[in-house]
């Protein structure tokens, strides 16, 4: 049977300190954030690995948010963690430790029968990217992120992975490093003309901007929450917008941006995977009825 969407990320566990308050031990990781958000439209197949220490509560998550995790290696040894801290004004994110643990030269060896309509690629180094779209043959739509780290350190890896992208996103800053381009829509031409039909830049609380050939669209935020926890809106972002696309196409680009748009903004408003876990139906829509106003 056809997956609808799969996806190789981090499986985290996190530490975060805000202007709200602290915690330890919450589950996080792009591959989380993506696919809780994803599986809103249709089921996930996740690919990432976890040591011994990952939490029952984490295995729960997946199995309630119909997430297929039997492509999740299980490991002796520690999960990947991070920790973070943000500025009172939230403006810098500061990471106080980095461990990758198990997720230290991960590099899964995939069935050959797999198949998906969307393969995403959370913002993981370009070579494991690389090694999944040529090991997954059969696959629609390629959709790939990207964080400042691999912009460093394997550019010519990265520009590599966007060749083979149907769909690419990064944030601003992310795009006028790796461009050279201070101009969003000079960025967006240089970066269709590597090969993705759809690229879209995300502006933290200015919005997102998406463009393709023929087609440019920007989507503010959504402004009536009170901000508490950043980390994962972008993975929680695309996980609305291939989500979307998975279950409607994509002719209608501007409302699958106003869907992600509203995923991400259930993402901020508490620590983790919460926001998004506490979202109903009628909210969600409510959101994306109010962002449809302001466009």
């Amino acid at each position: 049977m056809k997956n609808k969407i799969l996806t190789v990320g981090s499986i985290a566990i996190d530490e975060l300190h805000t202007p709200k308050g602290s915690q330890k031990n919450i589950l996080g990781g792009s591959a989380t954030f993506f696919s809780i958000a994803a599986s809103k439209y249709n089921p996930i197949n996740l690919i990432g690995i976890v040591g011994n220490d990952f939490p029952k509560e984490g295995w729960d998550l997946f199995r309630r948010y119909n997430i297929n995790t039997d492509l999740v290696s299980r490991k002796d040894g520690q999960t990947f963690n991070w920790g973070g801290r943000y500025s009172d004004d939230y403006s810098i994110r500061e990471t106080i430790y980095t461990n990758l643990g198990v997720f230290d030269n991960y590099s899964p060896t995939l069935p050959e029968s797999l198949d998906t309509d969307y393969l995403y690629l959370g913002n993981i180094q370009p070579s494991l990217q690389l090694d999944v779209i040529k090991q997954v043959k059969n696959k629609k739509r390629v959709v790939s992120d990207t964080m400042n780290l691999w912009i460093n350190l394997d550019k010519k890896g990265l520009w590599n992975v966007i060749k083979k992208s149907n769909i690419f996103l990064l944030n601003d800053e992310e795009a006028m490093e790796l461009t050279d381009e201070t101009d969003l829509e000079k960025i967006a031409e240089i970066l269709l003309s590597s090969g993705p039909e759809i690229v879209i830049i995300k502006k933290g609380s200015k919005g997102a901007f998406l463009a393709t050939n023929n087609t440019k669209i920007n989507v503010p935020v959504y402004d009536k929450i009170n901000l508490f926890d950043p980390t994962g809106a972008g993975d929680s972002f695309a996980g609305g917008l291939v989500g979307y696309f998975s279950k409607n196409g994509e002719n209608n680009l501007r409302e699958a941006m106003i869907h992600a748009t509203v995923t991400a903004s259930y993402t901020v408003s508490d620590f983790g995977v919460k926001g998004l876990i506490s979202s109903s139906q009628k909210s969600f829509e409510d959101r994306c009825e109010y962002l449809r106003s302001k466009i």
